[in-house]
This record gives C-alpha cells, structure tokens and sequence, in this order.
C-alpha cells in the first residue's frame, strides 16, 4: 500500500512572477502528492490550464481546509 504523500491537498499561491499566466495569486489551487518532485523542491499542482504542472514549492503556502470546503473544492475541478 502506497503512503500518501504530505502534500496532497490544497495550497494558496503566494508568488506567481515567472507564471502570470498560469498562476494567480492568492489563489487556492489543488495540490497532488509527487514524491520525486518534492525532492527537488517542487510541488505538482493543477493550475489555470485545468492540467497539473510542477512549480517550485516555495510559489506556494500549503492550507488545511475544512472537509466541507474540501468536498465543494474537489466537485468544482
């Protein structure tokens, strides 16, 4: 069985300088878990494109959201 990763979940987008068109800030985005990506200091994260993409993890602050607002998360993407 496969641990799940830290860093699955949600983060909030604190630097967009090198993707204004991928990234918008202060934006919550969806986060999945890639192990090979977090040891090279990125996070893999579903942006604008609707398609996930990896960017280097310090553009981001992860957030624990409530389950509710998870779910309602989650039904939108």
């Amino acid at each position: 069985m496969k641990r799940k990763n830290q860093t699955s979940g949600f983060a909030i987008c604190i630097d967009n300088s090198e993707y204004p068109a991928s990234l918008e800030l202060h934006k919550i985005y969806r986060v999945l878990a890639d192990e090979d990506a977090e040891q090279d200091g990125d996070i893999r994260v579903i942006d604008e494109s609707g398609e996930d993409y990896l960017y280097p993890a310090d553009y981001f602050m992860m957030v624990e959201l409530p389950r509710e607002v998870q779910r309602v998360l989650l039904q939108a993407s």
